[in-house]
């Protein structure tokens, strides 16, 4: 008796240590991006400190880590798919194949499972755009499901569920319609849901916080504004106009503040609607068609978008709403919490308006706040003031960046698309200890657990640690 008490004993309290290092949602808890683990070594690749790896369908869609289980989406053809890998082993526990409800034609650089899971201390919650929201058990066991959509958004949907308590939360941002919606996370059913009417086009994830007295708040990056909720009852409490190009990524705390990056303009970024006429109206009606506007090289792609009432026209309504768009106070800048109604531009506490990214979210480690973009441009700030440390370049992967930095045991790890994983070693002077080649695209963003780290690439998932 007295060994299967100590044995018991010995369990609850490994599970509980292991449930302390669990990655639950996109960007690790709370959406900081920033884990416990030590030990994690700087060199990896498919034949260095390889744990072990898994062949995995495509998706853009980050892994998260919960009770000694990796969870991921991804699609084949008309399947959507939720898998559960064993992560000490890489062994496969489950697949479970939904056949989506339709088939929303959405813009190149997405795909219909780009949304990242979420667990908590039993269950695992996926959302697929073309379907809803499903939580299964930690077993794949499905436990029930909340239909949802079609959404109005171009360039499809992205942003993750969130687990706050004993509500799953979904930012549901898009060209009009766009809303907050909380469920109860035992039973699928809606517990409030709140439209966003000033939001537009967006992929952020929320975040929340939890005051030391008073009522705990979601905070959301929109397209128009960093918005703050009443978690109990989704009323909005506070919001901060800004300007930005579709919201990104999610906020980090430091502090008593909110620190948000929005990618804006000073000025319109496209010629005004009587240039678009001159140059692009050849027919001379007043209006320029799909076809017309390729010859708008860079931006031919992006007619859908503009195309607000699908007529396969832009009018100068239409023209002008979508120039327009981006306009704001921008940049990355530090909020305190707090106060109600809409604040005021004075209640920033600091902006930095250079070298901002667009899709990768900022992450807060060791008191300084890092950037990463386009290029490898890596910025540091200090998250008190936004005085800038140090700006400067991983030189071994310059190309697009859509993952976002995660963070433990004094590094910063940065996964370009080509799949170059950059490691830095984390202060104020940062600098590169390392660039690991997966050989292989990457648009997930890493997750960090009990000294492991895994990887999603276009076709592998990878588990990397120092002893494998």
């Amino acid at each position: 008796m007295v060994r299967m008490t100590r044995a018991l004993l010995s369990a609850v309290v490994a599970a509980a240590a292991l449930s302390a290092g669990d990655w639950p949602r996109f960007r690790g808890p709370n959406g900081s991006g920033v884990d416990s683990s030590t030990g994690l070594p700087a060199e990896f690749g498919p034949s260095k400190n390889l744990a072990w790896k898994r062949a995995v369908p495509f998706s853009h869609s980050s892994p998260i880590v919960a009770a000694n289980r990796v969870f991921l989406t991804a699609h084949e053809g008309e399947s959507l798919i939720t898998l559960a890998f064993d992560a000490a082993s890489g062994r496969p526990l489950w697949r479970r194949d939904e056949r989506r409800a339709r088939a929303h034609k959405i813009f190149r650089m997405n795909d219909p499972a780009s949304p990242t899971p979420a667990a908590d201390e039993g269950n695992v919650y996926v959302f697929f755009p073309d379907l809803g929201l499903i939580s299964y058990t930690f077993d794949g066991r499905e436990r029930w499901r909340h239909p949802l959509g079609p959404f109005d958004n171009f360039y499809g949907m992205a942003s993750s569920p969130v687990v706050a308590g004993d509500l799953l939360l979904l930012l549901c941002d898009q060209r009009t319609g766009s809303f907050l919606l909380a469920l109860d996370k035992q039973t699928g059913r809606p517990r409030w849901k709140t439209d966003r009417p000033a939001a537009s086009l967006g992929w952020s994830v929320p975040i929340v916080y939890s005051p030391s007295t008073g009522q705990s708040e979601i905070v959301a990056i929109g397209s128009g504004a960093v918005d703050s909720y009443y978690l109990s009852t989704g009323e909005r409490r506070w919001w901060l106009p800004i300007g930005s190009d579709g919201s990104m990524g999610s906020p980090v705390l430091h502090a008593g503040t909110v620190l948000v990056t929005s990618l804006g303009h000073d000025q319109p970024w496209m010629i005004d609607h009587q240039a678009g006429l001159e140059r692009f109206d050849r027919d001379k009606n007043g209006r320029i068609s799909r076809e017309e506007f390729q010859g708008y090289k860079e931006w031919a792609e992006h007619f859908g978008w503009m195309d607000v009432d699908k007529s396969d026209f832009l009018d100068a309504a239409e023209w002008n709403s979508a120039r327009s768009f981006g306009l704001g106070e921008y940049g990355a800048v530090a909020v305190p919490l707090g106060g109600s109604g809409q604040l005021p531009s004075t209640r920033v506490r600091w902006r930095f308006k250079r070298n901002l990214p667009y899709v990768p979210a900022p992450i807060l480690y060791q008191n300084v706040f890092y950037m990463v973009r386009t290029g490898g441009i890596i910025t540091s700030l200090d998250p008190s003031t936004g005085a800038l440390l140090k700006q400067g370049r991983t030189e071994k992967a310059l190309g697009e960046y859509w993952a976002s930095p995660v963070a433990a045991d004094g590094k910063i790890f940065l996964l370009g698309e080509d799949g170059k994983l950059s490691v830095l070693k984390a202060g104020a002077q940062w600098e590169v200890l390392a660039v690991n080649d997966l050989t292989e695209e990457s648009y997930a963003t890493p997750a960090i657990s009990n000294g492991r780290i895994f990887v999603r690439t276009r076709g592998t998932l990878y588990c990397f640690a120092a002893r494998p």
